[in-house]
């Protein structure tokens, strides 16, 4: 009987690996060769300590702050980005949302769980932002309870998929910040039910995009009753700033 490995090893000679943006093989498990990993724009250098929007400076180290957040603080400790949402990498998001490529999550993560290595502690639990009713519905899947998952699975960490419920659809948010917190205000609540596993623990909130951030402030607000010690964010990607 083959062991797990070799299974693997077997697999691969019948289905073996291709790049999840144009398909060519590549080597190792689901992606990308290294033309579109060259064109894919993942988030490098400075960056926003609290939303991980690419920011100017030589210094990647430094802690530094976008305007958007220094002007209105998330509820929120730290947030970081692994994508730039704009060209090859708005493409792969839209592909995962909307395209049935849920075999995208398990790469997609990998690449997440470099940015979220700093976030990690050793009380932190996964909780993706939820998705209505109707539109999982409709969808078949929530995009960011897979990037969750399978976060979690790289990162070793509990995933609780359900600790934050969406009770009223809401149609895509558009305007500006305060527009948008409006239009999503009260449509993201904490499930009782999973409050107990919340409290006392640090709590990595996954999104696969941020624009604005309200979406992911109305889910740390929505976390706040069940006491967690503190709340960081990931997102697969990050719409940048207008310069």
């Amino acid at each position: 009987m083959m062991n797990f490995r070799q299974a693997q090893s077997f697999l691969q000679l019948i289905y073996p690996s291709r790049c999840v943006s144009c398909g060519v093989l590549v080597e190792g498990d689901f992606g990308l060769c290294g033309t579109c990993w060259r064109e894919t724009p993942f988030v490098t250098g400075l960056s926003c300590d609290a939303c991980g929007v690419p920011l100017m400076g030589p210094d990647p180290s430094e802690i530094a702050h976008c305007d958007a957040c220094m002007a209105a603080p998330r509820p929120w400790e730290r947030g970081r980005a692994t994508l730039v949402y704009e060209d090859l990498a708005r493409q792969l998001v839209m592909r995962l949302k909307h395209g049935d490529r849920t075999d995208m999550a398990r790469p997609m993560a990998g690449w997440m769980a470099r940015k979220a290595q700093a976030l990690v502690c050793e009380d932190t639990i996964l909780v993706p932002v939820p998705l209505h009713w109707r539109r999982l519905l409709k969808r078949k899947y929530n995009q960011a309870a897979l990037l969750s998952g399978a976060l979690a699975k790289q990162l070793d960490v509990p995933h609780c998929p359900d600790a934050l419920l969406r009770t009223r659809a809401t149609l895509p948010l558009k305007g500006d910040r305060e527009a948008r917190l409006e239009a999503i205000k009260g449509a993201i609540v904490l499930n009782q039910k999973r409050a107990a596993r919340i409290q006392g623990r640090s709590v990595l909130l996954v999104d696969d995009v941020m624009t604005s951030g309200a979406t992911l402030e109305a889910a740390a607000l929505a976390l706040a009753p069940a006491r967690p010690r503190k709340i960081d964010v990931i997102t697969l990607a990050r719409v940048a700033m207008n310069p």
